[in-house]
């Protein structure tokens, strides 16, 4: 059996890795990067294809490359998956595509032990979880009593409106997402109804110069809302369970497009959705914009996590020296599962894990 050694495995080779894994390399780090895709960014590919970052491209972009973009345009995923790719390719990072970890576990002396998909397996002194967190998609209980005929997709498997039947639309989720396949659908002739609380928007339009400029306003003051200062605390407790304010998409955006808006979708009678209000409604697909969880049952480490979830500080395991992980919600400021703040946190966590060890004192 093959076995390598090294300083540092990175799981995944999205954005949060790659901000990993080349700030490990500049320490001299004998590190691999380890994603089940096939290509470098295909996690951004397998989004639904009209997707449209809305994070300006300075805080996009990781250090070292320039996206080749304009100044005050937005990156398609598409665009960014590409661009994740180059990087790794221009700082030769070494990634192992098509790879994927089955167990991650503790050897004796404290070091980890991987096991891959082809049978070999990995030790490594400190690894890194940078898997991402929308692979399992989250569904109400009542989803599967829908009559079979309704055509049920998640938002993490659309890709496009080929994935519409025809006839009428139902999105459950009135965030980002859910506006962006409403607004998609009713622009391919599908009268669409968009059900959930409304998240509140940002004022203004981004996709102008200054809109722009005011983002890159909002953003600074995101990465200073963190878990350290009070005014980040409170802002964590008021987003939990909450969908992040509308970014390009206003509300305006849907009326013009005809899009109907309603609330809560409360259960299933007779195999159709259910409004809060009692009203039934028959659309021949429903968009589950319901959001998604990381998969993490590879991870056989005792107590890493609890019924709160993963048991960090700042991306750090509180409980199992060695190990981190990228990309948590609030992981140390609100921007830290998104593109403009995670090259703060990959910079902490590197830094903390590859410390070298205290030198005892002489007797």
């Amino acid at each position: 059996m093959s076995i390598t050694t090294l300083d540092l495995a990175i799981v995944g080779a999205g954005a949060a890795g790659l901000h990993t894994a080349r700030r490990a390399q500049e320490r001299g780090a004998r590190i691999e990067v380890f994603d089940a895709h096939a290509r470098i960014g295909d996690s951004w590919r397998e989004r639904y294809r009209s997707l449209r970052l809305f994070t300006p491209r300075r805080w996009v972009e990781l250090p070292g490359l320039r996206l080749d973009i304009g100044v005050f345009d937005y990156p398609t995923a598409a665009q960014l998956a590409d661009y994740l790719e180059r990087y790794a390719a221009t700082f030769e990072i070494p990634v192992r595509t098509a790879t994927r970890v089955q167990r991650l576990s503790a050897e004796p002396d404290g070091r980890f032990r991987l096991e891959l998909d082809s049978g070999e397996e990995i030790v490594a002194g400190k690894v890194v979880v940078a898997a991402g967190a929308h692979h399992r998609p989250i569904l109400p209980a009542f989803a599967s009593e829908l009559d079979p005929a309704i055509r049920q997709v998640h938002s993490v498997a659309y890709r496009g409106p080929e994935d519409l039947a025809a006839g009428p639309v139902l999105v459950v989720g009135a965030a980002n997402s859910g506006t962006d396949i409403a607004l998609e659908a009713a622009a391919n002739g599908h009268d669409t109804v968009i059900a959930g609380r409304h998240p509140g928007q940002v004022p203004g339009r981004i996709d102008t110069p200054v809109g722009n400029l005011i983002s890159s306003i909002f953003i600074r003051r995101l990465r200073n809302l963190t878990i350290d200062t009070e005014k980040g605390r409170r802002a964590w407790e008021r987003q939990r369970g909450h969908g992040v304010n509308l970014v390009r998409n206003h509300v305006a955006d849907l009326r013009k497009a005809g899009i109907r808006q309603v609330g809560r979708v409360a259960g299933v009678d007779d195999g159709l959705p259910v409004l809060e209000d009692g009203e039934r409604l028959r659309p021949a697909t429903v968009v589950w914009c319901t959001g998604s969880r990381p998969i993490l049952d590879w991870i056989d480490l005792p107590g890493f996590e609890d019924e709160n979830g993963i048991r960090h500080e700042r991306g750090l395991s509180t409980t199992v020296p060695g190990l981190a992980f990228m990309g948590l919600p609030f992981q140390y400021s609100i921007a830290s599962p998104t593109l403009m703040g995670m090259g703060r946190d990959a910079e902490y966590v590197v830094e903390h894990l590859l410390r070298p060890a205290p030198v005892p004192l002489a007797a």
